[in-house]
């Protein structure tokens, strides 16, 4: 199966929705990989946050009030986005968390607690990040599910060492 010029990434785009991209650090382009820390926020994702904040800041479903109305709207509209963006059925497939462990958490405790039980595995990496680890090893001990583990080759794991400037 051959790719198309169209389902290759266009990184050069991509990187210009970040700014902070823009930086050199040593000389050298800014390369960002602790997402599982703080991602990066792309420029259209502030200029809808400072929008929402200048025009239209109110609790959603909260209120009858117009402020209320238009926020409402907006965050069912970026729900509709989301879903259509990753092939969902519709905006209830759809749930917004704050961050990747508060997502984990939800489908762990929400799904595992209820669908496993004695007689489950719950699949593991051993480069499993810590926050991870511990929530499936939590559910694994109330369902009665047993936690394995995938070995990683060689216990492979990431290494830096600057370049000398």
């Amino acid at each position: 199966m051959s790719q198309s010029e169209s389902d290759v990434l266009d990184v050069a785009a991509i990187r210009e929705d970040f700014p902070v991209l823009d930086r050199t650090v040593g000389g050298e382009p800014l390369v960002y990989l602790d997402n599982g820390a703080t991602s990066q926020t792309p420029t259209q994702v502030v200029d809808t946050i400072v929008d929402y904040y200048y025009t239209y800041n109110a609790n959603v479903h909260r209120g009858i009030h117009q402020l209320s109305q238009e926020a409402s709207i907006a965050y069912e509209e970026a729900h509709d986005t989301v879903a259509e963006f990753i092939g969902a059925d519709g905006r209830e497939e759809v749930v917004f968390t704050k961050n990747t462990t508060e997502a984990e958490n939800l489908v762990a405790y929400a799904w595992g607690l209820n669908e496993l039980g004695p007689g489950d595995e719950i699949v593991l990496t051993e480069m499993e990040h810590h926050a991870s680890l511990v929530t499936w090893q939590q559910i694994g001990k109330k369902t009665g599910a047993e936690v394995k583990y995938i070995p990683s080759p060689n216990r492979a794991a990431w290494t830096w060492t600057p370049r000398a400037n």
